[in-house]
């Protein structure tokens, strides 16, 4: 009786020791696989990781080429524009200064303007003619000197304040004036001269 005891006790303990080592190696392959499955992940979690981090580099580097290069595009337009400025104003400001200083050469352009104001009818004459304030004493006694003997009564003369150099002329009735102030022949001339001067420059 003891002896078959013993021999289940030994049945019982074998049959034990043996499932328990099944289960230890089924436990260890398990943990083996899932080990092997976070590592595979993991290394596909580090390659996504490196390319995202280097795709985000290489926009960032391109970003920043395409500021650099439209920062350098804008500073050297600004740098021809200012030289265009400068030697456009060398060009035409003092000259122009010049000119309207110099009485006698408005007073030409005016006599100009009038004889051609209407060439099929010159006795039809209907002129509102405004000139700077300042010059009145002086422009008085050329038109009366000078002008009227060849004008008839259809020149009407006006002298304002906000006219600092050279005249504005055009129909009595208002329709439309023609402005021959220093300021108006710089803008013209500057304007003529800043797209040759650019292309003179700078191709």
């Amino acid at each position: 009786m003891t002896s078959k005891i013993l021999e289940l006790t030994e049945k019982v303990y074998k049959e034990g020791v043996e499932k328990a080592n099944l289960e230890a190696t089924q436990i260890i392959e398990n943990a083996k696989k899932e080990a092997k499955t976070i590592i595979n992940n993991a290394h596909q979690k580090e390659t996504q990781i490196l390319e995202q981090a280097d795709q985000k580099a290489t926009e960032n580097k391109k970003n920043l080429q395409s500021e650099m290069q439209l920062s350098a595009k804008q500073a050297m337009s600004n740098l021809k524009q200012q030289i265009t400025k400068l030697l456009v104003a060398e060009q035409v400001d003092n000259p122009v200064k010049e000119a309207y200083n110099d009485k006698e050469f408005v007073k030409n352009i005016i006599l100009t303007i009038i004889k051609n104001w209407n060439p099929q009818k010159p006795e039809e004459l209907d002129i509102n003619l405004l000139l700077p304030e300042k010059d009145e004493k002086e422009f008085n006694k050329f038109f009366e000197s000078k002008a009227r003997k060849k004008l008839n009564a259809g020149l009407e003369i006006n002298f304002q304040a906000n006219i600092k150099n050279g005249f504005k002329i055009g129909p009595k009735d208002g329709a439309y004036i023609i402005s021959f102030t220093e300021k108006d022949f710089e803008n013209y001339f500057k304007n003529y001269l800043k797209e040759k001067t650019k292309k003179l420059l700078f191709g």
